[in-house]
């Protein structure tokens, strides 16, 4: 296969999975590692790529394909934090709380570990599920379901099953993209049933995400913002967008994280 045939096919197999490792790209391709290497930075320069540690993702928004958990965590990480931190101010003693699958969310965890809140946690993450799991003040209760590959993710009909079960005090969804006008989308379709379970399930809903996911659309349609009591995210959002959401919208800045 020749270069440009060979990139070609990098690029669809890219646009195709939304997010490609390259570890074993060259023994893929038959080629040796630095050829793999240049082909990659070709991509890259013509605006059709985005490297990260470890693999590749399109050149288009970060909304519009599934990214890693294990690439998610880095991103954006003090906006998280700072996220996170005012979500948990919000929690009071006693009460039950839904955590969706994310990194966002897994900030939030860390969060009530450090206010040391006596609460209930029900999610469908495992990464939560293991770092609330050795802390005495909370309680934690896994919904049953079947394990995204590229996510430490409960998901299936047991898992809505199980939250359609339950009523909770607050739910905290993680968000792909946040829009005006088209609400909370998603690209993963196999969550949508989950995540719609957990915003019925609870008395309050908050949207917690950083900045860079408004203004954006995914494939899949969540909810309305009418069905959202809060949205938080941080103070990198554009002056218009914020102008968009009113009331519903919390804003923080980095030095509360």
């Amino acid at each position: 296969m020749g270069s440009a045939a060979r990139r070609r096919a990098l690029l669809e197999q890219v646009r195709l999975e939304g997010y490609v490792g390259t570890g074993g790209l060259a023994h893929q391709f038959e080629v040796d590692g630095s050829t793999i290497r240049r082909d990659l930075a070709h991509l890259e320069r013509a605006g059709l790529i985005k490297r990260t540690r470890g693999g590749v993702l399109p050149a288009e928004p970060a909304a519009a394909v599934d990214v890693p958990y294990d690439v998610r965590r880095t991103a954006n990480q003090a906006e998280k934090v700072a996220i996170a931190n005012a979500a948990a101010d919000l929690i009071e003693n006693g009460q039950s709380v839904i955590l969706d699958s994310g990194s966002t969310t897994y900030q939030l965890a860390l969060a009530l570990r450090r206010q040391k809140k006596e609460v209930l946690v029900v999610t469908n993450d495992l990464m939560i599920a293991v770092c609330l799991a050795g802390d005495p003040t909370v309680r934690v209760h896994v919904t049953g379901g079947s394990p995204i590959e590229t996510a430490y993710t409960l998901v299936g009909p047991s898992t809505v099953a199980e939250l359609e079960r339950l009523h909770a005090d607050w739910a905290f969804l993680g968000a792909e993209a946040v829009h005006h006008q088209a609400g909370i989308t998603n690209i993963n379709m196999v969550e949508l049933p989950v995540k719609q379970a957990m915003i019925n399930a609870a008395q309050q809903v908050a949207v917690i995400a950083a900045s860079p996911s408004f203004g954006k659309r995914a494939l899949m349609a969540v909810c309305g913002l009418d069905a959202i009591s809060l949205l938080i995210t941080d103070d990198g959002i554009a002056d218009d967008e914020r102008a968009l959401y009113g009331s519903q919208l919390r804003t923080v800045s980095l030095t509360d994280g």
